[in-house]
């Protein structure tokens, strides 16, 4: 196995574990805490609970610090990143139906339950079976949009 290709497996590793931890430290892997943010209309009786808003504030507050400090100074210089040949940047930058569509489907899906992807996965070491059901749907959904997008694919190329 190349150097690099080694390298990045251990990054995401380490990634996906430091991601886990602090899904876990921060309580966003408790669907309650979530639904607890999520419902705002707790806030006229007080029970609404905005200690989640700390938790993203705070890894925005290091994404972008680490970004404008380290990614963005990399890439207008041309410099690929540690542990690959280049950065992944989004290449679409505009907001079209399917960005809206799949972003409205899956706040839906976060407030009906209270969890997204990421606590679901490291939640499915409880055994859980609503959470394994959870995963099935959810790679379920995946399945199906990707189909979707491959059968528009097909009749664009049709045209």
């Amino acid at each position: 196995m190349k150097t690099s290709s080694m390298k990045r497996k251990i990054t995401a590793l380490l990634s996906g574990i430091l991601f886990g931890a602090g899904l876990l430290l921060s309580g966003l892997a408790d669907p309650a805490k979530v639904i607890g943010f999520l419902d705002v209309s707790r806030v006229s009786n007080g029970t609404w609970d905005p200690s989640l808003m700390v938790v993203m504030t705070g890894a925005l507050a290091v994404y972008m610090s680490l970004y404008y400090l380290v990614v963005k100074p990399r890439v207008r210089a041309n410099l690929a990143p540690v542990c690959d040949t280049k950065y992944h940047l989004p290449e679409k930058k505009t907001l079209d139906s399917h960005l809206i569509l799949g972003a409205s489907l899956f706040g839906l899906g976060w407030g009906m339950v209270g969890i997204c992807p990421g606590p679901a996965i490291v939640n499915i070491a409880t055994l859980d079976m609503s959470l394994g059901l959870f995963v099935v749907a959810m790679l379920f959904g995946l399945y199906i949009g990707k189909l979707i997008k491959s059968a528009e694919v097909d009749m664009v190329k049709a045209d």
